[in-house]
């Protein structure tokens, strides 16, 4: 389909999670979103930063649905509580997965001990995933749609590579455990929605990469984008897009009706542009038999938790 962002899909009825949705490009996925009419549930660890992030919404979108769920991914007991509040809503049909802290520091760790990177963006989002599936498939059945797990990703995952034997021993550089920690993501990804579609799940999963988005080419928002809060300086600013364009990858994964599972949506330039379903890497995506199981299996023990229902698939 010839993909519109200026008219998007009607959301009508939906119910829509954009977990990191306060700041960046979380927040410009969820004010589409709203946009579009979905009923957008924001979730991020700031009480605060979500009353903000929703007024801005309402400031664009009059009328839009915007609820809040407070959830902090560096503590296992939050993702808990917030997957228990998310599962009780009377709707859940999508999550974007976009949340995670971006802290390089090799020394932080999670409150239950993990590497931040790994615990915040993978281990986390595994946990809360678990809590939220089995509603997100009850939707999809009672409403004769299909469930949508958006995750999200990194250009450095093609660019840079990484042993996926031991997740726990993470690279010495910063970037390296960013890269690292979505390396893994994508595994999970696209072999969870190998083992959704063996066990007949009416719920799919896609991957996207959001380019390169800047706060120079970002427009303002009321305490999200403006003269009250941190600017960051960016290299690649002259070819890079505004982190309002840089959701769109995220967006058309969730309202596009042409979208498949184990898909893989980026910008049709690299860096910037419209979203586009591009060819996944195939060590990722399809990696030598076992491997993906294997690296279910790890974040499986970090998380503490099994997902019912799902059993391991070779992926070859």
């Amino acid at each position: 389909m010839t993909w519109n962002p200026d008219h998007l899909p009607s959301q009508s009825g939906r119910t829509i999670v954009v977990t990191g949705g306060t700041a960046g490009i979380g927040y410009f996925a969820a004010e589409q979103l709203a946009a579009a009419g979905a009923d957008v549930v924001l979730a991020s660890r700031s009480a605060l930063k979500l009353r903000v992030a929703r007024e801005a919404i309402l400031g664009r979108v009059p009328g839009a649905s915007v609820r809040s769920v407070v959830v902090e991914l560096g503590s296992l007991a939050s993702v808990d509580a917030a997957a228990a509040e998310l599962a009780a809503l009377p709707r859940l049909d999508s999550i974007v997965l976009n949340g995670g802290v971006m802290n390089f520091g090799r020394g932080a760790r999670t409150t239950d001990g993990l590497p931040i990177l790994l615990g915040t963006h993978v281990v986390a989002n595994f946990r809360l995933l678990a809590g939220v599936l089995p509603a997100l498939a009850a939707t999809a059945t009672a409403h004769e749609t299909v469930g949508r797990v958006v995750h999200t990703s990194t250009g450095f995952v093609s660019r840079f590579r990484y042993d996926l034997d031991d997740l726990t021993r993470i690279p010495m550089v910063g970037v390296g455990a960013y890269t690292k920690a979505k390396t893994v993501t994508e595994v999970i990804a696209f072999e969870l929605d190998r083992r959704l579609r063996a066990a007949g799940l009416p719920v799919l999963s896609v991957v996207t990469r959001p380019g390169v988005g800047v706060d120079a080419k970002t427009p303002e928002r009321p305490g999200i984008r403006d003269s009250t809060t941190p600017y960051q300086r960016n290299p690649y600013t002259p070819w890079a897009q505004g982190k309002d364009t840089a959701a769109w990858s995220a967006v058309r994964a969730v309202t596009d009706p042409a979208v498949r599972g184990s898909e893989y949506y980026a910008p049709a330039g690299q860096l910037r542009g419209l979203p586009m379903s591009v060819p996944p890497l195939a060590r990722t995506a399809t990696p030598p038999v076992g491997i993906a199981d294997r690296v279910w299996r790890q974040v499986e023990a970090l998380a503490g938790i099994t997902i019912p229902g799902l059993v391991g698939q070779a992926a070859g």
